[in-house]
């Protein structure tokens, strides 16, 4: 077997662990599979929503639980593909505790020819009992396909 597909994940990898965004949390990506994806963010006084009790904003937790759902259907594919995040539905269980790092970890449950399928959580240590859950939908942009719906003409 060819090491292709291993090499383009681990650029992949390399690449989205390098995002702004997951700079700008000094987050990290722990782990891109076939069977999942794992990042972790750290708690820092960059991230607090709320000033009185030292929550994490929730855009955080999303904004993670995206970008960690994303990469997990990067693992699942055979070669590279852009995607694009079609639906995101987060489900907040409870606020992320003051003072404790975030792990998210997502699996790609389905790919179909045009959408792949995502389930997550965010949690501090126990992934049964999760900050927040997310569902996810992601559409995969085939370079060379035809166009999904027809260019607009000009007569």
């Amino acid at each position: 077997m060819s090491d292709a597909p291993q090499n383009w994940l681990e650029q992949a990898f390399s690449l989205m662990e390098q995002t702004p965004y997951l700079a700008g949390l000094k987050g990290e990506l722990l782990e891109v599979s076939a069977e999942r994806a794992r990042a972790r963010v750290p708690y820092g006084p960059h991230l607090i929503g709320d000033p009185d009790t030292g929550v994490v904003h929730g855009g955080v937790v999303s904004g993670l639980l995206d970008h960690t759902s994303g990469m997990a259907v990067m693992g699942r594919l055979r070669a590279p593909v852009p995607i694009a995040t079609l639906d995101l539905r987060i489900d907040y269980m409870k606020p992320a505790v003051p003072g404790e790092a975030i792990i998210a970890e997502a699996r790609c449950l389905k790919i179909t020819h045009e959408i792949a399928f995502v389930r997550g959580v965010a949690f501090h240590r126990d992934p049964d009992d999760a900050i927040a859950l997310c569902t996810a939908a992601f559409m995969l942009i085939r370079v060379g396909s035809p166009p999904l719906i027809h260019p607009a003409r000009s007569d």
